[in-house]
């Protein structure tokens, strides 16, 4: 009987153990990923699946980003991650490009939402693109960006500008490209870019934390090393060094 006992007790700590160890890898149940302007859930596929591993819940959300407004947008992709939310359920949230202006836009129409845990944007035009400015008014640029992507320049009464400030109780981590394989779109940029969106312009008011990884705008989500980053601030809450 002794013996049994002290063998029920050792698997009783191994299990503990383990769990503990599962608990330094994923913090939260869920992660939502919400990728950007002309993209889809394909485009973060190497996120969702290395999220997985980490044991998290993941909901990779496709939208129909070149369709509507911004605010059209937001609602029909966050209304229904919160208010389907479980009692207790903490949902990190982590975006590519427009995707991260959606949250913003959701935020400022809703108040912050009691289940939203850590956020990750990947180079969000957070102050807008010079790109828009140069490019917002013509016909084709219109019809390929849609309703939502027109309003992403830099002017003061742009969509980036008028949602202002990140709200301080939900902390923000900033990933930014700072490599470009657009010369073109690059020369309209100042400063270092990624091709769409320039290092400065994904800082944003409130944020807990920014880096800047070597890869461009298409590609971030990509990267090995911002998947770690990812993982990193969704564990800990900010990035362990600016290398």
């Amino acid at each position: 009987m002794f013996v049994i006992r002290t063998f029920a007790r050792g698997v009783a700590l191994a299990v503990g153990l383990l769990a503990a160890g599962a608990g330094l890898t994923a913090r939260a149940d869920t992660v939502v990923l919400v990728h950007g302007l002309g993209r889809g859930p394909l485009s973060m596929a190497r996120l969702a699946a290395a999220l997985e591993r980490d044991g998290h819940t993941v909901r990779n959300i496709g939208y129909a980003s070149q369709r509507d407004s911004l605010p059209e947008l937001a609602e029909a992709v966050f209304g229904p991650v919160f208010r389907e939310a479980a009692d207790g359920e903490t949902i990190h949230v982590v975006t590519h490009s427009m995707g991260g202006i959606l949250l913003r836009q959701y935020l400022r129409d809703h108040d912050v939402p009691a289940a939203l845990g850590r956020v990750v944007m990947l180079g969000p035009p957070n102050q807008g693109s010079e790109i828009v400015d140069a490019m917002g008014d013509w016909r084709l640029f219109r019809r390929i960006n849609g309703p939502a992507g027109v309003r992403l320049g830099t002017a003061p009464d742009d969509a980036p500008a008028a949602l202002g400030a990140w709200p301080a109780e939900v902390e923000l981590g900033v990933i930014a490209g700072g490599r470009s394989w657009n010369p073109v779109f690059s020369a309209l940029i100042p400063g270092a870019d990624d091709g769409k969106v320039s290092v400065e312009r994904t800082h944003l008011a409130g944020e807990a934390d920014h880096v800047t990884v070597a890869a461009s705008h298409t590609w971030l989500m990509w990267r090995g090393a911002v998947v770690g980053r990812v993982r990193e601030f969704l564990r800990e809450g900010r990035f362990a060094d600016h290398s």
